[in-house]
């Protein structure tokens, strides 16, 4: 069992940065593939980015590749996604998910953070 909880959303400004971190329970963090998807409403739960066990291996979808870093430090248990040069279409709920397997696909998650709000606006 892994719990997550998010943090560091909040509204920020069109071409400005955040980071969210995503805190894990457990001793088994560094077991887990891990996975930052978003949730805009009206639309489905879309893919963001995704790293490896030992973070040797990322994958970022388009939207965001080039502006999005995912990164983890298994010592903490914690998982983070810098964004840079954020864009009013990246305000969504930011959602971080743990999987045994390093993927993309959202059904290939089985632990889920409640998610954070970010806001991009002037």
């Amino acid at each position: 069992q892994v719990q997550l909880v998010e943090s560091g959303g909040g509204l920020v400004q069109p071409g400005g940065s955040l980071r969210l971190s995503c805190a894990a329970s457990g001793r088994t963090f560094s077991s887990y593939a891990m996975g930052w998807f978003r949730r805009t409403p009206g639309k489905e739960r879309e893919f963001v980015a995704c790293i490896s066990l030992s973070g040797a291996r990322t994958f970022y979808a388009d939207s965001v590749k080039g502006r999005v870093t995912i990164s983890r430090d298994n010592a903490k248990n914690t998982v983070y996604l810098q964004m840079n040069r954020l864009k009013p279409q990246d305000t969504a709920v930011y959602y971080c998910a743990a999987s045994r397997v390093y993927s993309s696909s959202i059904s290939g998650y089985d632990y889920w953070g409640q998610g954070t709000q970010v806001t991009v606006s002037s």
